[in-house]
């Protein structure tokens, strides 16, 4: 049985599409780009900031560093607020906790920034951990579950009772990477159509009580 619950933040946890949208195309007008279609903006919600402007827009390590610098300007003050808990979710946590299931939040975003925002949306509650990557540069979700795990104290013993939630291939591939099942979740459509379970998702979920009924019966 699942003991340890470690979640995504954007697109899980919280549906973060407006502040990010208005982040993406803040940055791209400020370095007098074309900002790409709502299609393409999509493909950022989930891996980390860095990489995205790498693959989808072609962009040098330095021109990609910059960019994530501007993004930040706005979202740093505004974007992050822009912003909102995924309907059920904070609920589905603390009774998760009542239960004696151990949570944590893993995220590839920066961890002052979750730390920000899940206390605004009440799951700082029920996080036992909260990481993520540091102020300057960006860790894989397999680098974060790890830095999870050795904060948690799980080691390999304890792994067949750690679940990872998520909503994009990144999460299921990081969770492989560090031997862990992950479920997907469709709560907000952001992965392709099939991109959680080619990459390896134990099952895809498309509702919060979906979630619950799978994290409760295994």
């Amino acid at each position: 049985m699942y003991h340890y619950i470690l979640f995504d933040l954007d697109g899980t946890l919280t549906d973060s599409k407006e502040g990010i949208f208005n982040c993406l195309r803040y940055a791209f007008e400020k370095m007098g780009e074309r900002t790409p279609d709502d299609a393409e903006l999509t493909k950022f919600i989930g891996p980390p900031l860095q990489d995205s402007f790498m693959e989808y827009c072609g962009y040098s390590l330095e021109k990609a560093q910059r960019a994530v610098g501007i993004f930040r300007e706005r979202y740093v003050p505004i974007g992050k607020f822009e912003n909102a808990a995924t309907p059920g979710l904070p609920e589905l946590c603390r009774r998760l906790k009542e239960r004696g299931y151990v949570m944590a939040l893993s995220s590839s975003k920066p961890e002052d920034m979750c730390q920000q925002i899940c206390a605004h949306f009440g799951y700082d509650q029920s996080l036992s951990v909260i990481a993520g990557s540091p102020p300057v540069g960006e860790t894989s979700k397999a680098e974060v579950i790890r830095e999870t795990f050795r904060r948690l104290g799980i080691g390999e013993a304890e792994k067949a009772s750690v679940l990872m939630v998520g909503d994009r291939k990144f999460d299921v591939l990081g969770a492989k990477e560090c031997g862990i099942d992950c479920v997907g979740v469709e709560f907000f459509g952001y992965a392709a159509p099939g991109e959680l379970m080619e990459a390896g998702a134990v099952a895809v979920v498309h509702s919060v009580q979906e979630l619950e009924e799978f994290i409760l019966s295994h």
